[in-house]
């Protein structure tokens, strides 16, 4: 009998550890899951709240999910990996602190009263000052304790230690740092909006308490140009400048944003646009309708930061091949505030197509660099078809120039438009040019070409009028192909100089041949192109950009007009 209980309760005993083993191997897989699936609902509900109070804020806050250097929170105090942090003012909070910070910070103002109208006291944020920053006080440096310390102003910039921090420097008033010229004040913005509604339109009164050297500078930005600089850049001038002045044009057009300079005085303001040619010429264009508006007393000077591929205009005016934050932003709008005055020519190209029933209207584009038509406007057509596909993947200026590179060989191999000479006219002032064996034929205004080149220049070992961008006059050669453009690319090889004018016309007679004007390619059948002169744009210049390059190149220049004018 207690053989028989013994033996049922032995199976009974299995089964329940079986049960048991089953029931926690189940919670071990179930837990786990539950406890992640929970975790991504609060992550997710917690990033919806920070988002919500982002996208609601009165400060350009960006989420930053891992800080560059060691940062506190200026709520809290608490040293923070990732968290918020302010384009304009630059104020650092954790997430949890972001109502906090909301209440007790005001954000950059980008319009109010000011101390009497012309002037404001000093903005003064705690904590995560600047490395290698010095207090004004005991010209000491700040920011070096491991812990919330020390003080900058978010308009001057001026950085403060906490004991040096007194009564006195709080109520102080502030002049706006170092780019005070650049700057346009929160107090003068006011200023002017009691002045229109009053309709009083001479802001020169006005601006004459900001003293002589003042030029108020408005960015344009493209952040889609090139390598994808663009919003960090943006960040890094809201701090500096006001943020009224900083543009974004994928956000807004140069039309609209050209409309702050109605609210300064009378050819004072200063632009610089960030991206490429392309970018540039964009903005080129809307000044022009300013002009046409009757509003030439407000037209800005421009400048250029290059953010772009080929970035030949900004070579040109001595801003450099390309920008790759490789300078400190402070460097750049030093340059600007030390730039020259230079004007650039622009010009008409009209293209029309051959025919007597023909109803197309005539394309008209409006030129700043080059036209071509040739071997480089089939690279340029290859490539834009290429990144109308995939845009994703040419966010590089090293891959777009792989890609140019490609191309180029490519045509070296096939030859898609040799014997141009014979399906071509060309015609310079009115006069008829006997073309050569040729592949190409290029019009250029500036002194660059196909990302560097000084193409008028060649090797430099032969006597040659002057190229200037400022002359009304184009330079005219012609290429042998794509090999010949890459031997004169690196000094091998000189172009075939067809001549300078002032009018240029070029008459395609049969065959479809790709063309260019600035960059933006096309294919075209018969037709006839036809530029002339259009206005002049103001431009800055800066100097300090020089290589060794441009030097021998004009010294060769001097040297070959010396000698022709001896032979003369």
């Amino acid at each position: 009998m207690d053989k028989g209980k013994s033996s049922r309760l032995i199976p009974s005993s299995g089964l329940l550890a079986e049960r048991s083993l089953a029931f926690w191997t189940l919670c071990s897989i179930i837990v786990p899951i539950l406890i992640t699936l929970w975790c991504s609902f609060r992550r997710s509900r917690r990033q919806g709240l920070v988002q919500d109070i982002l996208r609601k804020s009165k400060h350009d806050w960006q989420y930053v999910d891992l800080f560059s250097q060691p940062t506190y929170c200026c709520i809290c105090s608490q040293h923070i990996l990732q968290g918020a942090f302010c384009n304009c003012c630059g104020l650092c909070v954790d997430e949890g602190c972001l109502k906090k910070a909301e209440r007790r910070f005001l954000c950059k103002e980008i319009m109010t009263r000011g101390e009497g109208g012309v002037s404001m006291v000093h903005r003064w944020i705690r904590g995560n000052v600047p490395l290698c920053s010095y207090c004004v006080v005991c010209k000491q440096q700040c920011g070096n304790q491991p812990k919330l310390c020390d003080y900058r102003c978010i308009w001057c910039q001026h950085t403060v230690h906490d004991d040096c921090m007194q009564n006195s420097l709080k109520n102080e008033t502030c002049h706006l740092g170092e780019f005070r010229n650049l700057i346009i004040p929160p107090y003068y913005l006011f200023s002017v909006s009691q002045m229109r509604k009053d309709k009083k339109m001479d802001y020169g009164k006005l601006a004459s308490s900001y003293g002589q050297h003042w030029t108020p500078l408005i960015i344009l930005a493209n952040t889609r140009s090139g390598n994808n600089m663009g919003e960090t850049l943006l960040g890094q001038l809201k701090i500096l400048l006001n943020p009224v002045q900083i543009f974004d044009l994928t956000k807004t057009t140069p039309a609209k944003a050209l409309q702050l300079c109605s609210w300064l005085p009378f050819n004072s303001a200063r632009i610089l646009v960030c991206g490429g040619d392309g970018t540039v010429g964009w903005v080129l264009d809307a000044i022009d309708d300013m002009k046409i508006k009757g509003q030439e007393r407000y037209v800005p000077q421009v400048a250029i930061l290059p953010l772009g591929t080929g970035n030949d205009l900004s070579n040109t005016l001595g801003w450099g091949a390309g920008y790759a934050g490789e300078v400190p932003v402070e460097h750049i709008l030093r340059n600007v505030m030390e730039a020259d005055g230079n004007k650039l020519d622009r010009w008409k190209v009209q293209v029309t197509n051959k025919g007597y029933y023909n109803l197309r209207k005539q394309k008209v584009f409006t030129m700043n660099n080059y036209f071509s038509i040739g071997p480089d406007a089939l690279m340029a057509l290859n490539f834009h078809a290429h990144r109308e596909k995939s845009p994703s993947l040419f966010s590089s200026r090293i891959i777009n120039k792989a890609v140019y590179f490609f191309y180029g060989t490519k045509d070296c191999l096939v030859q898609e438009c040799k014997d141009l000479n014979k399906k071509i006219e060309l015609e310079l002032d009115g006069e008829r040019i006997d073309l050569p064996n040729l592949e190409g034929i290029i019009v250029l205004n500036i002194g660059y070409w196909g990302g560097g080149c000084r193409l008028w220049e060649g090797m430099g070992d032969e006597p040659y009028p002057l190229a200037r961008h400022d002359d009304g006059l184009l330079e005219v050669v012609g290429v042998n192909g794509s090999f010949h453009c890459a031997q004169i690319q690196v000094k091998l090889a000189n172009p075939v100089r067809l001549g300078q004018a002032h009018t240029v016309r070029l008459i395609l007679k049969s065959s479809k041949m790709p063309m260019q004007v600035d960059g933006e390619p096309w294919a075209q059948g018969p037709c006839t192109v036809t530029i002339t002169h259009k206005t002049h744009a103001l431009m800055l210049s800066h100097s300090g950009e020089q290589t060794d390059d441009d030097v021998s190149s004009v010294s060769e220049q001097e040297l070959a007009k010396d000698q022709t004018d001896e032979d003369t």
